[in-house]
């Protein structure tokens, strides 16, 4: 397998002098296209500073980072704004739907940044949605929906722009066991179909789903163990 990400030697640091905080210290990180990573660490670990990073959502202060044949240092806001829409779909814990949208407009708003007619936005929105089991549920407005199903909507929004990452913050954490459950079964299904997935949790149970666990502590990765 080809590497998507290379992390060498990075650093975050907030402040400066004598007030500089180190938020990641000398984290080095390769994820092969295809995988299934965890990144697990408690509060406070440097694990969401890394997904900030990871999702170009967030600077470094030194070190290198490479996503697929591309170096992303240097690159500008707006470069950024569009390798993100381009590259990495986003799940997030809170689901972040926007309540006066349906499911299939909440879906099909990151396509309209990419200037697609309005028929492919349709098509797609219709296949992705279908591909979560949500082909009914397209006029539904968030709050007609159960939480496992805005997830899914939610899955369905990053999956449209056919991304090389998945990145999940805490996928599960505002669902119930049974609707987690399906959630991380859909998750599996889409490692399965050669999707590559890095997820962010606290939970070594949630991290034991993946096929790799990457541990951070104290702003380092104290370990990694493949499953």
């Amino acid at each position: 397998m080809s590497a998507l990400i290379e992390v060498t030697d990075l650093t975050k640091a907030y402040g400066a002098g004598g007030n500089e905080q180190i938020v990641l210290n000398g984290i080095d990180l390769t994820v092969h296209d295809g995988e299934f990573v965890a990144i697990l660490g408690p509060s406070g670990s440097g694990k969401s500073t890394l997904m900030n990073i990871l999702g170009c959502l967030d600077g470094y202060t030194s070190g290198r980072y490479s996503f697929g044949d591309r170096d992303v240092t240097g690159l500008s806001e707006t470069e950024l704004s569009a390798f993100r829409n381009q590259q990495i779909g986003f799940i997030f814990q809170q689901f972040n739907l926007l309540p006066r949208l349906t499911a299939s407009e909440n879906v099909e708003l990151p396509l309209i940044y990419q200037r697609l007619s309005k028929s492919e936005r349709k098509d797609r929105t219709h296949q992705v949605l279908t591909r979560v089991g949500l082909g009914d549920k397209q006029n539904h407005y968030p709050n007609q929906l159960s939480g496992g199903q805005q997830q899914r909507v939610a899955i369905a929004r990053a999956l449209v722009t056919n991304p090389s990452l998945l990145l999940a913050d805490e996928p599960t954490g505002a669902l119930d066991q049974t609707n987690g459950r399906q959630i991380l079964n859909l998750f599996h299904e889409l490692h399965a179909e050669g999707k590559t997935i890095i997820m962010i949790t606290h939970d070594l149970d949630i991290a034991k789903e993946a096929t790799r666990i990457v541990y951070v502590r104290d702003g380092r990765i104290e370990k990694e163990e493949r499953r």
